[in-house]
């Protein structure tokens, strides 16, 4: 690195001969230089999955889930599922040989194209815990008797041993109205 300063230092004292090539010495040899040439850009950058928003629609889940239906169906399994019919008279049991196809299809399907959670329920987020907290603090200041963090650390379970069907209506009615509030006051 000192020679590649030193080199252009005197490179800009010198005469327009001997600058020509930027690296040159005056005797007309190259100068060692610590900087590697530059790693070649891909011309096609591996895509990501998609990620939920906490304020996802129904429908724009449905079209993030297309690429991942799509190679379900490349690999020979029913995106909705093992065991549908598909003719409306309700579902067959899965066998065995259908779990095992859709289990091998979405081992190769799910970690390229199933939509990742919302960072803020992202297990991944070391924050998604608090998130979690936070959001049950909001529900029961809005009433809702039966909630708690779940096992999990990042789901809300409602209801809680009783199965309380009015806890279990109010959460689901409150949870993302709570969870806009919460991940708008983390953005302050």
């Amino acid at each position: 690195m000192l020679v590649a300063v030193a080199t252009l230092a005197l490179s800009a004292c010198g005469s327009p001969e001997q600058t020509e090539a930027a690296g040159n010495t005056a005797t007309g040899g190259q100068v060692a230089t610590l900087t590697s040439p530059s790693a070649a850009v891909s011309a096609s950058p591996k895509a990501q999955r998609p990620r939920e928003r906490l304020d996802t629609t129904p429908e724009e889940y449905e079209q993030m889930l297309g690429p991942y239906t799509t190679c379900m169906t490349e690999h020979g399994v029913n995106p909705k599922g093992v065991g549908g019919t598909g003719s409306g008279t309700g579902a067959k049991p899965a066998s065995e040989k259908d779990v095992a196809e859709f289990d091998e299809a979405n081992r190769v399907c799910e970690p390229q194209y199933l939509p990742l959670p919302p960072w803020e329920k992202d297990p991944a987020n070391p924050e998604a815990k608090d998130f979690a907290r936070d959001v049950v603090k909001c529900l029961r200041a809005k009433g809702v008797k039966y909630v708690e963090v779940d096992a999990d650390g990042i789901s809300i379970a409602l209801g809680g041993d009783q199965n309380d069907s009015r806890s279990i209506s109010m959460g689901l009615d409150l949870i993302p109205g709570c969870e806009r509030k919460i991940a708008a006051a983390l953005k302050d």
